[in-house]
């Protein structure tokens, strides 16, 4: 299991996915070489914000692609289907 840095692009892991071997989906076609695999999903939130983003990941933990939400248990709802090749565990981030 790969857990995440406290922060991704400076906002704070509130909760986290990994997906081991196989990701999660791509970003772009998923038969294009070049299409991005998400192997890491995170919630996070920015300081002084409401808004609360789920950050999809490659294998290092960098985004490549977001969406903000109202809400934690929005961002975990609204999973978009890329994203569903396999089940997400969320995990409460814990340093």
């Amino acid at each position: 299991m790969s857990k995440p840095e406290k922060e991704i692009d400076g906002a704070k892991v509130l909760y986290w996915a990994w997906s081991g071997s196989i990701p999660f989906g791509f970003v772009g076609d998923s038969k294009d070489p070049k299409a991005s695999k998400i192997f890491g999903l995170a919630i996070c939130r920015y300081e002084n914000s409401d808004d609360v983003y789920r950050f999809s990941c490659d294998e290092n933990w960098e985004t490549q692609q977001d969406a903000v939400y109202d809400s934690v248990e929005q961002a975990i709802e609204n999973l978009p289907n890329q994203y569903k090749n396999i089940p997400a565990e969320w995990i409460k981030f814990e340093e």
